[in-house]
């Protein structure tokens, strides 16, 4: 299983998380988050299994703040939360990763590891 993971090259986390994979010979397909943001479909299997909306947003970026998601992301819908997703790469929570049928959403080693034995 290749897994896919959505990255940004400015983010210290993504790089961190590429090195944990690289350390277990791991090599993934590597998308650049904003400009090919995870599809529609892929946010919301990612939500099935994360439960939450706000744990898909990145709540510390720049645009986050710049729209008022703070404040607004409870007056979305879940379709209008992951139309906003899937259109800005940059609102996603990074490293978002698909592995097979598992999604990871940032880096927690201890989680990544039960998908990367």
């Amino acid at each position: 299983m290749e897994p896919v993971v959505y990255a940004y090259s400015g983010c210290g986390t993504c790089r961190k998380a590429l090195q944990w994979l690289e350390g277990r010979k791991i090599q993934p397909k590597v998308l650049a988050i904003r400009e090919t943001p995870p599809s529609k479909q892929d946010l919301k299997k990612a939500l099935e299994q994360v439960g939450s909306l706000k744990a898909l947003f990145n709540v510390s970026g720049g645009h986050y703040k710049e729209l008022g998601l703070k404040d607004r992301l409870s007056e979305l819908t879940v379709e209008e939360a992951l139309d906003l997703l899937a259109s800005r790469g940059n609102l996603v929570k990074r490293p978002f990763v698909r592995a097979g049928s598992r999604y990871l959403v940032g880096f927690r080693e201890d989680q990544w590891e039960e998908v990367f034995p």
